[in-house]
């Protein structure tokens, strides 16, 4: 039995049935956390931050995946017209 880092709930994993870098929910506040160490099994959470932060950056994303400055984008728009 480990805890969850989020709630301390109690999280029946058995280290021989995990591999490291699989991701596990916690059945009490449903918080995603990421098995990085199997012997014995340690789990960090998976903040939402982090995932909002990589859907901020995909929105940015110019044509060839590159990450565009607003003034770059504004000055790419002046050169089309």
């Amino acid at each position: 039995m480990i805890r969850c880092p989020e709630c301390s709930a109690e999280i029946d994993v058995d280290e021989d049935e995990v591999e490291e870098g699989e991701i596990l929910s916690c059945p009490e506040c449903e918080c995603e956390l990421e098995v990085s160490q199997t012997h014995p099994v340690h789990l960090n959470l998976i903040s939402d931050e982090d995932e909002e932060d990589d859907e901020d950056d995909e929105e940015e994303a110019g044509e060839n995946g590159d990450l565009v400055d607003e003034d770059e984008e504004e000055d790419e728009e002046d050169d089309e017209e």
